[in-house]
């Protein structure tokens, strides 16, 4: 049975940053296929998305395609460009009660620790720090209400930075090709579970 993937989100389904082979979406669907699973792919991830722009849109595009397997990687834009929590959660609300029509799984990953990042360095200070948690809080609510299979990139990256100095990008803020790499490496296992059931 093959699977119909369709991946929302911002930068990071594009792939912005890398050097070749694409975001995460592109990463996850390769190794999918290198394990047998023959796999389309409709990436419709945009570049500087909000919660609000997958909401209005890519989730109408995305019921269209008819997924058998959905991700969605949203929030560091809400972040560092001040949308409320509350109206960053009741929109994610509403994307998820909207895809679950579908019937396919929705696989969400939550917002990486961003102040490992290097531009961390370069922004106000406090800017990242504190500011993710609440975000991520949010993802994983709207994930028990609907369930959503949340992949918790935040804690792995805490782990994960520290380890990969190449981590990101040269802008020192989007993954680079290891960092994307890893990224997807993450979310295989809960993936492949879902697909193969």
């Amino acid at each position: 049975m093959s699977v119909n993937y369709v991946a929302l989100g911002d930068s990071t389904a594009v792939g912005v940053g890398a050097a070749r082979g694409g975001g995460y979406p592109d990463r996850l669907a390769s190794r999918l296929r290198a394990a047998g699973l023959p796999v389309g792919l409709t990436n419709l991830g945009q570049s500087g998305a909000r919660i609000r722009d997958v909401f209005t849109g890519q989730v109408k595009r995305a019921v269209a395609a008819q997924p058998t397997l959905v991700t969605l990687g949203i929030g560091t834009n809400d972040v560092w460009r001040g949308t409320p929590v509350e109206d960053f959660q009741e929109d994610l609300d509403r994307i998820a009660r909207r895809l679950k029509q579908t019937g396919a799984p929705l696989v969400v990953v939550n917002i990486v620790d961003l102040a490992l990042a290097p531009v961390a360095k370069l922004v106000p200070a406090g800017l990242y720090e504190g500011r993710i948690e609440p975000f991520n809080a949010a993802i994983a609510e709207v994930a028990r209400a609907h369930g959503l299979h949340l992949v918790d990139l935040f804690t792995a990256s805490k782990a994960m930075i520290p380890h990969s100095p190449h981590f990101f990008s040269s802008d020192g803020f989007h993954p680079s090709d290891e960092g994307y790499a890893e990224w997807a490496e993450l979310m295989l296992p809960r993936v492949q579970s879902l697909v193969k059931r």
